[in-house]
């Protein structure tokens, strides 16, 4: 026979501190006041429109059990879930919290409080100064002789946690702020690096030899190769990636490596491989005005670029003026910041669905972005039937790290818009870029390219509504149909938004993506993680002491 269940009723006081105590020792600095019953809180990353939510679970487990189903607010993201705010959640509460028996001794007038939709009470008696700033503050003002009666109980509650989720907000704010800052940014190291070489381009005739060397030439179109498209305007980026990728390899003689860059960064980018041989590697450097398609034709993503940029336009007046805004959540400010950030206006975002035409010759290639690292020999891949499609990829909605592998198209397009809710299944699996086989000749025979310009257009067309930032979200829709999924081995993301990834971990993948903010060419990177990128940095380098590029 089952144990009947035992309900304990609770005072006014106990009952807050249990709940209070609960709060503020699951509490951690997220957007909202998070709980997280036995687990480490998340946040979601970059990459793509920041949507930072709150999850409130309670101490109790019959209460908690509930919490998804029952205790929602109005605070919906672009995956069509909702969350509470602290106070929101607290009003919803009731009863519920002390389990199944509805009959307790709380007074109802504690109830009524939480739940006026007024936005302050007034301290009986007293001011703003006498809100309590801390649950210390709080314990002390119910001791003594003076004890407060259930009303004043509640407001000073209520008051209370009002206060520390606006300092929440306050604080979360500033921190997007800094992380905006720092990551749009170029450090002044890279810079520093950038300039000495434009120097030493034009003084040292070593630093402006031609790349490749003219008996290597033809090996630039010979599909016997194993050929690497990387397409940077950062210079110390680039190098990393070119240097694990020969370093790794088990036949670097068998390697070509096209770097594509701008026409500020080709100068530099060639100073610093000439002056920096990958022997027996191959390596292009290419500007985009050395392809005369580009150069002189009608490039719809130009033309795209320069409306998206008359659309952001919105955000004048800088992230001072974004941050300002009183009545914005932080998550939406952190959406315009992330807006305002010069790489989802780069070109080099979008060089990769031109590359049938920016290689005419080739019929296969691996394109690399320049935040990961090559850990492993790559020349495998060339190896993998990709059943007649077009981009090889591995997926990441399925794996053993569910914040980093969870992602779905629900993640990055807006299914509440009627022209992606008919065309796309919001579960289907979604795909990363970084690491991506592409089948040059299987793609000329799809309609891959035009499909991505389509859907720009689109998107300016519905005022940006129709996913969040970057260039994977148009990719998910141009590629579909047309992805060939890899093993994971070969990608492993994440290293640049969250820190839960062990260096063990990493170390066992074949290629490793900072994808996010914390790139590890800045301060605000990994420590543990960053490592593993500058392994590959030569701090002895007479360019890179100069520019006081150190490892940590």
């Amino acid at each position: 026979m089952a144990k009947p269940q035992q309900t304990v009723a609770l005072s006014p006081c106990t009952f807050s501190i249990l709940y209070l105590s609960c709060l503020f020792t699951k509490y951690t600095n997220l957007p909202f006041i998070v709980i997280a019953h036995n687990q480490k809180p998340k946040t979601r990353g970059d990459e793509n429109a920041i949507a930072y939510i709150a999850k409130f679970t309670t101490c109790d487990s019959t209460a908690r059990e509930r919490s998804e189903g029952v205790y929602k607010s109005e605070v919906d993201t672009i995956d069509g879930q909702t969350r509470c705010s602290t106070i929101g959640c607290l009003k919803k509460l009731g009863p519920g919290m002390l389990g199944k028996n509805r009959q307790s001794t709380v007074p109802e007038v504690i109830y009524q409080v939480l739940e006026d939709p007024s936005s302050k009470n007034d301290i009986p008696g007293g001011s703003d100064a006498d809100i309590p700033q801390t649950l210390e503050d709080f314990v002390s003002s119910l001791k003594g002789r003076n004890r407060p009666d259930a009303k004043t109980f509640a407001i000073k509650l209520k008051s209370m946690l009002t206060l520390l989720e606006e300092r929440t907000r306050k604080a979360k704010i500033q921190e997007y702020l800094y992380r905006h800052v720092a990551s749009s940014s170029i450090p002044k190291q890279l810079n520093c690096l950038a300039l000495q070489l434009a120097n030493e381009h034009a003084t040292n005739a070593n630093a402006r030899l031609q790349l490749p060397s003219p008996e290597r030439v033809p090996t630039l179109v010979d599909n016997s190769y194993f050929h690497f498209v990387l397409a940077s305007d950062n210079i110390l980026a680039a190098s990393v990636v070119a240097t694990s990728l020969v370093y790794n390899s088990l036949r670097p003689d068998m390697v070509v490596i096209h770097i594509i860059t701008d026409r500020k960064t080709y100068s530099p980018m060639q100073a610093w491989f000439s002056l920096h041989p990958l022997t027996p590697a191959v390596v292009e450097i290419k500007a985009l005005h050395h392809f005369d398609w580009f150069a002189k034709g009608k490039v719809p993503v130009l033309e795209a670029m320069e409306k998206d940029q008359k659309a952001r336009s919105q955000f004048r007046g800088g992230s001072s003026a974004i941050v300002a805004e009183n009545t914005e959540k932080p998550y939406v400010i952190a959406a315009k910041l992330q807006a305002m950030s010069p790489k989802y206006n780069s070109l080099m975002n979008h060089v990769r669905i031109y590359l049938p035409e920016m290689f005419p010759s080739l019929n296969k290639v691996v394109f690399l972005d320049d935040d990961l690292v090559v850990q492993s020999d790559l020349s495998p891949l060339w190896d993998i039937d990709m059943n007649g499609k077009v981009n090889g990829a591995v997926e990441t909605c399925r794996g053993e790290d569910k914040f980093v592998m969870s992602k779905r198209f629900k993640s990055y397009l807006n299914f509440s818009h009627p022209l992606i809710s008919k065309n796309f299944n919001a579960n289907e699996c979604a795909w990363a870029y970084g690491m991506n086989i592409f089948d040059l000749e299987a793609w000329r025979n799809t309609n891959i390219t035009q499909n991505y310009h389509y859907w720009l257009e689109e998107n300016l067309k519905s005022d940006l509504s129709l996913w969040q930032l970057g260039t994977l979200p148009p990719g998910l829709i141009a590629f579909h149909g047309h992805v060939h999924t890899i093993d994971p081995f070969w990608h492993m993301l994440g290293l640049g938004y969250q820190e839960n990834t062990s260096q063990a971990d990493a170390e066992s993948a074949a290629v490793i993506h900072f994808n996010g903010r914390a790139k590890p060419w800045l301060d605000i990177a990994f420590p543990q993680l960053r490592t593993l990128w500058t392994k590959y940095v030569n701090f002895s380098d007479k360019f890179i002491k100069s520019c006081h590029i150190r490892a940590s």
